[in-house]
């Protein structure tokens, strides 16, 4: 059969309307994100405010129009280790086909799912898991928005200097400084630099750890009150440092400061531990809503909008680090016209944005191993049953101080 210019037009037109047709379609479809972080087991209430706070910020941006013309889809991917972090993986990519990866609440399930996305050539998008390892691996999919363990270090050390220490009025080197912390990555890795920072400055330390399974702490709590430390710093996981804290009261351990890091802020350790005995007790912490709105713009307008959606305060400030790292992944994969992760890192190590552009007080402006070095944790503080931030001073609402150091 002959097919004369007429007919082939036809054909030719039709073929174009239907491959326009398909590509329209293809553009509408969504962009999914896919969240891998603990949904069960004992972590699962804090993988799921992660996750509900990249739910959030997808809800934001899709009330904006979404993003290169498309609505943003969070695609839950359940990990409580590393095992099922690969396995969440390969199902997010292979079933659900999601575009790019994001987490993660434990720094040893991240490592590993983020290693399993490079594999799929997927980025994989850190918000929360704090380990400086993550980075340091140079993985060429991997970006981290949220503070680093050195950042967290780092800011522990500044307050029991700049904070306990003008408080007791002792000088660096008449500082004793106790460390304990969990034996993962995690813990070790924050552990490390605060006890290299704190003997660069000339601060007496002494150093233990444990298990974050572990049952009873009360070995280490005794180890510690034997130093007779004037700070003692924890950084561990919330049921060990529940069990830290609850061991330390049964114990009578009570130095002129204690200190938290990364949790030990939430509930869930309020009504562990009482009020009268968390009265005081410093926290080195992500951000919260409570900041002043100097320190980080919007952050009273991200507090009113997770009470509307649902009917509660935030669950652990773990939410609000997660949220601002999604709106810059969102500025990221618009920047880079893609979600082709070679292009959106491109457009991410571009972006240049100074501290106290975000909710949390961040900025933006990555290393060459993509860690966000504009993302810094605050020291915060358990007053009257509630936590508020209370350090570097600007991040402090109008009337809150230091309070209860040393301890009565």
């Amino acid at each position: 059969m002959t097919i004369t210019r007429r007919q082939f037009g036809v054909l030719a037109a039709g073929a174009a309307f239907a491959a326009g047709s398909r590509a329209s379609f293809a553009q509408g479809a969504p962009i999914k994100i896919g969240a891998v972080n603990p949904y069960s087991g004992a972590m699962a209430q804090y993988g799921d405010e992660v996750t509900r706070c990249y739910e959030l910020a997808a809800e934001w941006v899709n009330g904006q129009g979404g993003l290169l013309g498309r609505q943003v889809q969070i695609v839950r991917g359940n990990a409580t280790s590393a095992q099922e972090g690969i396995g969440a993986v390969e199902q997010l990519v292979g079933r659900d086909k999601v575009d790019i990866l994001a987490g993660t609440y434990v720094t040893a399930i991240s490592n590993a799912a983020s290693e399993s996305a490079l594999n799929y050539n997927k980025l994989y998008w850190e918000t929360n898991a704090l380990a400086r390892d993550l980075t340091d691996r140079g993985l060429p999919n991997f970006v981290r928005t949220g503070p680093s363990s050195n950042e967290f270090a780092s800011r522990a050390v500044e307050g029991a200097i700049k904070v306990v220490g003008a408080k007791l009025n002792k000088q660096p080197k008449d500082l004793k400084v106790w460390i304990e912390h969990e034996d993962s990555a995690y813990g070790t890795s924050i552990a490390l630099e605060q006890q290299r920072l704190f003997k660069a400055a000339g601060v007496t330390v002494g150093i233990g750890s444990h298990s974050a399974k572990a049952i009873d702490v009360t070995d280490s709590i005794l180890r510690a009150k034997n130093f007779a430390p004037d700070v003692w710093i924890s950084t561990a996981y919330v049921v060990d440092t529940n069990l830290l804290l609850r061991a330390a009261r049964d114990q009578g351990f009570k130095p002129a400061a204690m200190m938290s890091c990364g949790v030990g802020d939430t509930k869930e350790t309020l009504e562990a531990i009482g009020k009268d005995f968390l009265e005081g007790i410093l926290l080195v912490s992500y951000p919260r809503p409570d900041v002043s709105e100097k320190y980080g713009p919007g952050a009273g307008a991200f507090l009113k909008l997770y009470r509307e959606k649902l009917g509660r305060d935030p669950v652990a400030p773990q939410g609000m680090n997660a949220f601002v790292g999604m709106k810059i992944l969102f500025e990221a994969i618009k920047a880079a016209g893609s979600v082709d992760y070679e292009k959106v890192i491109k457009a991410a190590a571009a972006m240049d944005k100074p501290l106290g552009t975000y909710e949390t007080g961040y900025g933006v402006k990555f290393d060459d191993k993509m860690q966000n070095t504009r993302a810094l944790p605050v020291v915060a503080q358990w007053q009257g049953g509630a936590v508020r931030a209370v350090y570097p001073a600007e991040a402090a609402s109008e009337g809150v101080s230091v309070i209860n150091v040393p301890r009565a």
